[in-house]
């Protein structure tokens, strides 16, 4: 990654950090920024619940549960670094907890997410 500087007409190197060098969290910042920008991500998304944790039988949550625009849901599990774990099986498996929601618990899941956010909705 390079900065640019105009002014100059330079490139210069930045150098590499991780995110743990620079003391961001996880859940305080990647989470917060993507569920106030999600189309970060690259594509038009709605934010319905931030660590969502409605699955029976287990004490697991997902970091960022959406709909794209075409009404699909999308499980967004954030990683700021390595963390050794396999995240494609996590994704997975919280893409297998979801997928039985109904539209009905859908709504109601955004409409909890609103009220947390201090925003009435109706829908």
């Amino acid at each position: 990654m390079f900065r640019v500087d105009l002014n100059q007409n330079r490139l210069s190197r930045l150098s590499q950090k991780r995110f743990s060098e620079l003391n961001l969290r996880e859940r305080d910042h990647l989470q917060e920024w993507l569920a106030n920008q999600p189309d970060a991500l690259g594509e038009e998304l709605l934010i319905i619940q931030k660590e969502f944790d409605g699955f029976d039988e287990t004490r697991e949550r997902l970091d960022l549960l959406a709909l794209d625009k075409d009404g699909n849901l999308v499980v967004i599990e954030n990683k700021l670094d390595d963390s050794g774990r396999d995240v494609t099986w996590q994704a997975l498996k919280y893409t297998a907890y979801v997928s039985g929601l109904t539209n009905t618990q859908i709504v109601d899941i955004y409409q909890r997410y609103r009220q947390v956010d201090g925003c009435s909705l109706r829908i």
